[in-house]
Order: structure tokens, then sequence, then C-alpha cells
């Protein structure tokens, strides 16, 4: 190999690292998520539960990482093969532990936290079957590269070589067909982004007509009363973020009221529970719906909640 590839193979080596490390990490992440949402666990907090973020991240690491992780493995195979590049030249050898190294690093670090998770009160049956996922992919990972460093010649179509390669595609395209099936369209997440900064909307409303119930003991008439009441309602939090209609105020009696609006999306769902907030507090369906609530008055000394008397 002459001098002048060095550079050229380096640099080969260490962007096949950084596709190598998002995709064992985004297939890991997928099945994860997967595991997340198939063995629900309510009495956990939100760091065990389904995150349909973690899972949008982890299938564009996954469109980026997978092609371009098998072009310089393929590229390096045929350097390989044609001698361009020898199979004991330093460069190679340094590069292929540095491989090692970080890969190792990585799924140790991933390992300890999948530990943490379950010494924090997640399910055995996750706990197991997530650690099994990150000792398969450590395992393919390390052992596909510690055979590349010690086989004794270079063959074409190498069968261990090509039976890591086919099993590694097996997995990264196997978990990123199978997030497609739980992920939420591209429609869908925008519909829900709506809804929820609707509902931050009313969450604003509910508290400035709560403070106002406290000082009246009883709701206003309608929203224009609520002006100049508190900076926290801006004249956005009034209004539709997306058609700018004013969102409709039914007064139902003194502490009682109705706040209504369009909504695209259904947060009743008990598929769509562990994605979607304020879904206890202000459950709706999708379409016209007008939300009811009980304003309550708060001891700003106390920082306790008052009871508000029956009607």
């Amino acid at each position: 190999m002459s001098q002048k590839n060095n550079a050229k193979f380096a640099f080969w080596y260490l962007l096949s690292l950084v596709a190598l490390i998002f995709m064992a990490l985004g297939s890991g992440q997928v099945i994860f998520q997967i595991i997340n949402k198939t063995i629900a666990d309510f009495t956990t907090g939100y760091a065990y539960s389904y995150d349909s973020g973690v899972l949008k991240f982890a299938i564009s690491a996954l469109i980026i990482s997978i092609p371009l992780y098998f072009l310089l493995a393929r590229q390096i195979e045929r350097s390989l093969e044609s001698g361009d590049l020898d199979k004991d030249s330093a460069v190679r050898r340094w590069l292929t532990y540095v491989i090692l190294f970080a890969s190792s690093v990585v799924m140790i670090i991933w390992l300890i936290f999948t530990i943490n998770s379950f010494l924090g009160g997640e399910l055995t049956s996750k706990f197991l079957l997530k650690t099994l996922t990150a000792l398969v992919i450590a395992g393919m990972v390390f052992a596909y590269y510690l055979y590349d460093i010690r086989r004794d010649s270079i063959k074409k179509k190498d069968g261990v070589i090509l039976g890591f390669l086919i099993a590694s595609l097996v997995i990264t395209i196997g978990s990123l067909i199978s997030a497609f099936f739980i992920v939420e369209s591209p429609v869908e997440a925008r519909n829900r982004r709506h809804d929820l900064e609707v509902l931050n909307h009313f969450s604003q409303i509910d508290s400035t007509l709560s403070s106002f119930y406290a000082q009246s003991n009883k709701l206003p008439d309608n929203l224009d009363a609520l002006k100049g009441q508190t900076p926290y309602l801006p004249a956005a939090s009034l209004k539709d973020p997306e058609t700018g209609k004013a969102y409709e105020y039914k007064k139902v009696n003194d502490s009682t009221y109705q706040l209504c609006a369009d909504f695209k999306s259904d947060n009743t769902d008990p598929k769509n529970s562990q994605i979607y907030e304020y879904s206890d507090r202000w459950p709706h369906a999708s379409g016209y719906q007008c939300l009811t609530q009980k304003a309550v008055a708060y001891n700003d000394g106390l920082n306790k909640v008052i009871p508000v008397p029956a009607q």
C-alpha cells in the first residue's frame, strides 16, 4: 500500500466507525422502543416508557448510517482483496482496534444504562429483552472486527465476513422496517403538536380562570374579562394557533366552564396513552370538542387547594 493512500483508508475507517455507532445504537433503540410499547408499564416513570422522539431519531440514524456503513465496508473489503490495502498495514490494524475500543465503550455504557433502568424499577421482562438486544449487537460488532483483524489471509467472498454482513443487514433493515409500523406519520405528528399547543393554551386559560375565581368566587361571563388579569395570558393563547379562530368559552355555573376547539387527533385511545400529554386532564376526541373543567381556588400563602363548595 502506498503511503499516499494512508489518509484515504484512515478516512474510510473513521467514517465507518461513526456510521457503525449510529447504526448499532439506532437498531438497538428501535428494538428498545418496540419493547417499551409492547410491554407497557404504567407504574414507572416517563424514562421507561415508549418515546416516539427517540424512535424517530433512531429511524433517521438508520436511514443515513446503513447505506453509508455498508458502502464503506464494501470499499474496504475490495481494497483488501485487490491488495491496494495491506491487511498488515499499521493504519488498518490501529484503526480496527480503535473501532473495537470505541464500540466496546459505547456498548458498555449502553449496558450500564440498561442495568440502571432495571435497578430503578423497570420490569424484569423488559430488562432481560433489552440486555439481550445490547449483548447481541455488541457481540456481533466485536466478533466481526476481531475476526477481521485476526484472519490469516484475505479471500474473495470470505464466508465468515459475508455471514456477518448478511446478519447485520437483517438486523438493521429489519429494525428499520419494524419501526415504520409503530411510529406515527409526519401528518399525525403535526396534528398532535397542534392539539398539544391548543391544550397548552387551555391550561393557561384555566390557570387564569382559577385566579379570577379565587378573587371573585365566580367565573367570568366571557374571556374578555380576563384581559389584563395576568401577563401570562397573551392574546395568542385565546385562539387556535393554526386557524386563528378564537376558542369558545361557555360558563356552566359559577365554578364550572367549558372550552371548545377543533382537535385533529384523539388522545383518549389507549394505544396513544404514552405519547399524548394532558390526556388525563384534557381528554378529547378528534373534531370539534367542548372540554369541561371546574375552577379551583388556591391559597397563595399555604399553596394548598381550597375545597370548592358543591353546587
